[in-house]
Protein backbone atom coordinates (compact mmCIF):
# COMPACT_ATOMS: atom_id res chain seq x y z
CA UNK A 1 0.00 0.00 0.00
CA UNK A 2 1.38 3.67 -0.89
CA UNK A 3 0.51 6.14 1.49
CA UNK A 4 1.02 9.86 0.52
CA UNK A 5 0.33 13.35 1.55
CA UNK A 6 -1.15 15.80 -0.26
CA UNK A 7 -2.03 19.78 0.19
CA UNK A 8 -5.49 21.33 -1.25
CA UNK A 9 -5.08 21.84 -5.15
CA UNK A 10 -2.26 18.96 -5.38
CA UNK A 11 -2.98 15.53 -7.31
CA UNK A 12 -2.32 12.02 -7.85
CA UNK A 13 -1.93 10.05 -10.83
CA UNK A 14 -2.83 6.48 -11.54
CA UNK A 15 -1.43 4.94 -14.08
CA UNK A 16 -2.06 7.29 -17.41
CA UNK A 17 -5.87 7.48 -16.98
CA UNK A 18 -7.00 8.51 -13.48
CA UNK A 19 -5.91 11.61 -11.23
CA UNK A 20 -7.60 12.33 -7.89
CA UNK A 21 -6.94 15.96 -6.60
CA UNK A 22 -7.49 17.47 -3.78
CA UNK A 23 -10.07 19.86 -3.80
CA UNK A 24 -10.94 20.81 0.26
CA UNK A 25 -9.65 20.57 3.43
CA UNK A 26 -11.91 21.32 6.51
CA UNK A 27 -10.73 20.35 9.54
CA UNK A 28 -11.38 16.66 9.66
CA UNK A 29 -13.14 16.99 6.15
CA UNK A 30 -11.61 16.23 2.66
CA UNK A 31 -12.89 16.83 -0.85
CA UNK A 32 -11.25 14.88 -3.85
CA UNK A 33 -12.32 14.82 -7.68
CA UNK A 34 -11.52 11.97 -9.33
CA UNK A 35 -11.48 12.41 -13.40
CA UNK A 36 -11.58 8.72 -14.81
CA UNK A 37 -12.09 7.63 -18.76
CA UNK A 38 -15.17 8.10 -19.67
CA UNK A 39 -17.64 4.64 -18.54
CA UNK A 40 -14.97 3.89 -15.76
CA UNK A 41 -17.43 3.58 -12.65
CA UNK A 42 -16.20 5.41 -9.22
CA UNK A 43 -17.88 4.47 -6.31
CA UNK A 44 -17.48 4.72 -2.48
CA UNK A 45 -16.37 2.26 -0.49
CA UNK A 46 -19.57 1.36 1.38
CA UNK A 47 -21.39 1.38 -1.92
CA UNK A 48 -19.10 -0.58 -3.43
CA UNK A 49 -19.35 -3.57 -1.36
CA UNK A 50 -23.52 -3.27 -1.20
CA UNK A 51 -22.93 -3.52 -5.21
CA UNK A 52 -20.90 -7.02 -4.37
CA UNK A 53 -23.29 -8.16 -2.30
CA UNK A 54 -25.68 -7.89 -4.36
CA UNK A 55 -24.16 -9.60 -7.12
CA UNK A 56 -22.95 -12.40 -4.82
CA UNK A 57 -26.65 -12.79 -3.67
CA UNK A 58 -27.85 -12.85 -7.63
CA UNK A 59 -25.29 -15.25 -8.37
CA UNK A 60 -26.38 -17.95 -5.94
CA UNK A 61 -29.59 -17.14 -6.68
CA UNK A 62 -29.48 -18.01 -10.42
CA UNK A 63 -27.13 -20.81 -9.57
CA UNK A 64 -30.10 -22.03 -7.40
CA UNK A 65 -32.58 -21.45 -9.76
CA UNK A 66 -30.77 -23.29 -12.45
CA UNK A 67 -30.07 -26.47 -10.31
CA UNK A 68 -34.45 -26.47 -9.71
CA UNK A 69 -34.92 -26.70 -13.65
CA UNK A 70 -32.48 -29.26 -14.04
CA UNK A 71 -33.55 -31.13 -11.03
CA UNK A 72 -37.12 -30.44 -12.84
CA UNK A 73 -36.46 -31.59 -16.84
CA UNK A 74 -34.59 -34.11 -15.37
CA UNK A 75 -37.89 -35.67 -13.26
CA UNK A 76 -40.23 -34.36 -16.69
CA UNK A 77 -38.03 -36.41 -19.00
CA UNK A 78 -38.10 -39.68 -17.61
CA UNK A 79 -41.45 -40.36 -18.62
CA UNK A 80 -41.23 -39.00 -21.82
CA UNK A 81 -40.25 -40.60 -25.18
CA UNK A 82 -36.85 -39.93 -26.46
CA UNK A 83 -37.09 -37.17 -29.28
CA UNK A 84 -36.77 -38.52 -32.64
CA UNK A 85 -33.78 -36.97 -34.97
CA UNK A 86 -34.23 -33.71 -36.60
Amino acid sequence: MLVLSRKQGQSIVIGNDIVVTIREVHGRTVRVSIETPAGMPVYREEIHKEIVLENRRAALGAASVDARLSETDAVLGAGRPPKEGP
